[in-house]
């Protein structure tokens, strides 16, 4: 629709150019049959998520929020370089990258599958392990028609892959089991097909919300609708008469062209018994606000999720101060963050035997001859996989004077134990004890930046020589003491 005035000044003039919806989403989203409990297409899923102002934040902000913080890597009895070297070679693949648009398809359409490929290997064959590190690897992230008709999942409830998948393939290729893991947004329901995904497989995080988010496009025409008629004046002007001649319809849309020019600091003189106002739109607030609010509820609620990401406001208080809001969604991001334990698991495993190489142990040999001069590298392979630790810090994060107290009481535990505890261990525990009593304090990196550097099998000498010592003197005391008894 388009209107304006006449060109003369005279009457306004309304055109009406089509009322075709034009997009792809106003297609889709405002045909009539998009009923609660409609199921959705892949196209549909598709089209919410690249246009749909609620799409990627529905499918990207959970998965955005649980990676925000980087995990925290230890492996325990290990070198510092150990977990370094684990660090390097998970940034160097890009895993968190991969792993994110692994969760972002899954939750778009129900269903995603990353496969690992490299040149030097049959994709239909298993990886050699201890070979992988010196092969040039990718990953891929399919979606599910890359993948449709291999991942519809056999619904045999006796079969020993009942709602599991087995296989996947694309464009004629077949990976081996240990070549990809599939993710799936919830489990799957039996004889439940899902449309977006072409199996009975996961749902799609739009399922649910499809009316809700059908609602909320017509919230937004209403927004426009608002804005569009914000700016109108209404002119009362007095009635000409019953005969209407040309002159005075040209002084009525002259009257009406003053008005629309005028600005500040004109001056607009009319009738005392005309009047100038805008369109009246006191109810329009209370209404309006309180439907497209609840439309963000229902999405929220339709999607399991918390109405606060989605209404992108700002929490009264930080998201650290620990706040009813904060705790619901921390409480979100970590029951997120337990959904990406699979995916995580399967980068880890590849990881690990890419970092932790014979090349690698040969350096850690030459470094620590004594603690590993003498230990094979699958025994010390085998021993940092069992030690091997990777947490996510919470997400409900300390004020600094609440984490000031926190490292306080840690530091002044630690400096306890030591004094309690080191004069009675041998010099091998003693060793031991004070490297990770220094470990443990080095993880405030506010008052101790920097690593502590010490030579430790120097250190485990001093002492034993020390210990010595100490005995050599208390056998000599303990003769001159016989001594000056029977002498």
């Amino acid at each position: 629709m388009a209107w304006g005035w006449g060109g003369d000044g005279g009457a306004i003039t309304i055109s009406i150019n089509g009322s075709s919806l034009n997009s792809d989403l106003l297609r889709l989203l405002m045909c009539d049959d998009i009923s609660p409990g409609a199921e959705g297409s892949y196209q549909l899923m598709k089209t919410i998520y690249c246009d749909h102002p609620l799409g990627r934040k529905m499918a990207e902000a959970p998965i955005t929020m649980a990676q925000s913080q980087a995990r925290e890597v230890a492996i325990q009895e290990a070198p510092p370089e150990v977990a370094e070297a684990f660090k390097e070679e998970w940034e160097k693949i890009g895993a968190d990258k991969t792993i994110h648009n692994l969760m972002r398809l899954s939750r778009v359409y129900g269903l995603a599958t990353v496969v690992a490929i490299s040149d030097q290997v049959d994709p239909g064959k298993p990886f050699d392990m201890k070979k992988i590190y010196n092969q040039e690897i990718f990953f891929n992230v399919l979606d599910p028609l890359n993948t449709a008709g291999s991942l519809v999942l056999n619904q045999i409830p006796t079969a020993k892959d009942f709602n599991k998948p087995v296989s996947v393939v694309t464009n004629g290729q077949k990976f081996h089991p240990s070549r990809f893991i599939v993710m799936m947004n919830e489990e799957p329901v039996y004889l439940q097909y899902t449309n977006s995904a072409f199996g009975f497989v996961g749902r799609s995080v739009y399922q649910r919300a499809l009316y809700a988010l059908k609602s909320y496009i017509r919230s937004m025409i209403a927004n426009d609708m608002i804005l569009t008629k914000l700016g109108l004046l209404i002119a009362k002007q007095k009635s000409p008469g019953s005969v209407i001649t040309r002159g005075m319809e040209k002084i009525a849309g002259v009257k009406r062209q003053f008005l629309k020019e005028a600005q500040t600091g004109n001056v607009l003189s009319i009738d005392v018994e005309e009047a100038i106002e805008t369109l009246n739109m006191q109810n329009v607030e209370g209404a309006g606000t309180y439907a497209r609010t609840n439309v963000l509820k229902d999405v929220a609620t339709a999607a399991d999720m918390p109405a606060k990401i989605l209404e992108n406001e700002t929490m009264v208080a930080g998201f650290g101060e620990g706040t009813e809001d904060a705790k619901n969604i921390a409480a979100y991001i970590d029951s997120i963050r337990k959904d990406m334990k699979p995916p995580y698991a399967w980068f880890d495993n590849i990881v690990q035997y890419r970092a932790w190489n014979v090349d690698f142990y040969q350096r850690i040999q030459a470094k620590y001859p004594k603690s590993y001069g003498n230990t094979d590298y699958e025994d010390a392979f085998s021993q940092w996989r069992r030690n091997f630790a990777a947490e996510w810090p919470s997400v409900l994060r300390e004020s600094e004077s609440e984490l000031a107290k926190s490292e306080k009481t840690k530091f002044e535990a630690i400096i306890s134990l030591l004094q309690t505890l080191l004069p009675e261990l041998d010099p091998v525990n003693k060793r031991n004890f004070i490297e990770n009593a220094l470990e443990n304090i080095g993880d405030n990196k506010i008052m101790f930046p920097h690593e502590f550097n010490l030579d430790y099998d120097t250190l485990l000498e001093f002492l034993e020589t020390k210990q010595q010592q100490g005995d050599e003197a208390k056998e000599i005391e303990g003769e001159a003491a016989k001594f000056g008894k029977f002498g």
